[in-house]
């Protein structure tokens, strides 16, 4: 098991599948449209089988889906898809069949294959499981993001029940990186290439899908998540709410120098102090903190004695040592004479923290 673990994965719903402009709003109704199953489809009486991801079919099929009139048009929109990584795609010059296939398709939420079934999921019904990092390949590029890309990018970058972000256990929360809680509207028209101007245009177009929340002072501004799928129901946080956060995590990080512009450094702290917050707030059970899979320490003298036995007897991985009971023998504290503090405790103490 990776010690950090992430989720690679997101859902988008078929019904809320952006219709604006955008290079990955065509890769996104073509990928709702692939086959999520394999079998046989039918095309001007010819039976075609098709794999998860794939779709197979004419011209005129192409341009609904993308909703577009011209053929020309229909076809460099999968040249340019094709030239970004997105699908690749064949067009047979005899039978006029066309077949794609989206290149970052999640198999493991394909149904099982069927001769008599259908192949292809109903529009409008379902969801779409697309990876989290498919904007990253437009920024690594230098690409000017339109509508539709940054919808997306937002939606890919959506974050709840986090325990490293206080914020997404009221509601889904945007972020970027792991210490990218807090946003600016520069940074987000650096990343997309925009005026600062035409984010704010966007963000206000798009308010009841992506909720613009400001914050005290240089901080920047948290952008929530309306119709992101979770377990239970979600509300946007209260002022209030927002503000006792600010307040516990700046509470909690007060011995700690700030490096780097305010608003950097509170994110940092966020990420650092919000299992704390939720644990004393109660919406993070104690029973929680063998989730984590990074191992925090206490700051002990003389603990070079415990740690030496551990890594020389010690069964342990990253959540602890599994054999924790001490030798036999106290060979230990002949080093600098007698040692005061008993070893199993002082064991069960170091590897409790998280």
């Amino acid at each position: 098991m990776s010690c950090l673990e992430r989720f690679l994965w997101t859902k988008l719903p078929r019904s809320v599948v952006p219709s604006c402009k955008g290079i990955l709003s065509h890769w996104a109704h073509l990928a709702a449209r692939a086959a999520f199953r394999k079998g046989i489809v039918s095309y001007c009486g010819h039976r075609n089988p098709v794999e998860p991801g794939t779709w197979a079919g004419g011209i005129v099929g192409l341009k609904s889906i993308l909703g577009v009139k011209k053929r020309e048009q229909a076809l460099d929109i999968l040249r340019q898809l094709s030239d970004l990584g997105y699908l690749s795609f064949e067009l047979d010059a005899k039978t006029k069949l066309l077949t794609y296939r989206i290149t970052d398709y999640e198999l493991d939420y394909c149904g099982a294959p069927c001769d008599p079934g259908a192949v292809y999921a109903t529009p409008g019904y379902g969801f779409l499981c697309i990876p989290r990092s498919i904007t990253e390949r437009l920024v690594s590029q230098n690409y000017i993001f339109n509508e539709a890309d940054a919808w997306l990018d937002l939606w890919c970058h959506t974050v709840s029940m986090d325990p490293h972000n206080a914020f997404s256990f009221f509601a889904p929360v945007c972020q970027y990186g792991k210490y990218g809680v807090f946003l600016t509207l520069e940074n987000l028209g650096q990343r997309w290439g925009w005026e600062k101007t035409k984010v704010w245009r966007f963000l206000q177009k798009h308010a009841d899908v992506f909720a613009l929340c400001r914050l005290p002072g240089s901080y920047g501004c948290l952008i929530f998540n309306t119709l992101y799928p979770c377990d239970t129901e979600v509300s946007l946080p209260t002022d209030e709410q927002i503000a006792n956060v600010l307040g516990a995590v700046r509470d909690f990080s007060r011995h700690v120098v700030r490096h780097g512009l305010q608003r950097e450094h509170m994110s940092r702290m966020v990420v650092w102090y919000s299992r704390r917050y939720l644990l004393s707030v109660g919406l993070l059970s104690p029973s929680a903190r063998q989730n984590r899979r990074v191992a925090l320490f206490h700051t002990f003298k003389r603990a070079y004695i415990s740690l030496c036995w551990i890594w020389k007897n010690g069964d342990y991985d990253c959540q602890g040592v599994v054999n924790r009971s001490p030798p036999q023998s106290s060979s230990a504290a002949p080093i600098r004479g007698p040692c005061p503090v008993d070893l199993n405790e002082y064991s069960k103490e170091l590897f409790s923290y998280a």
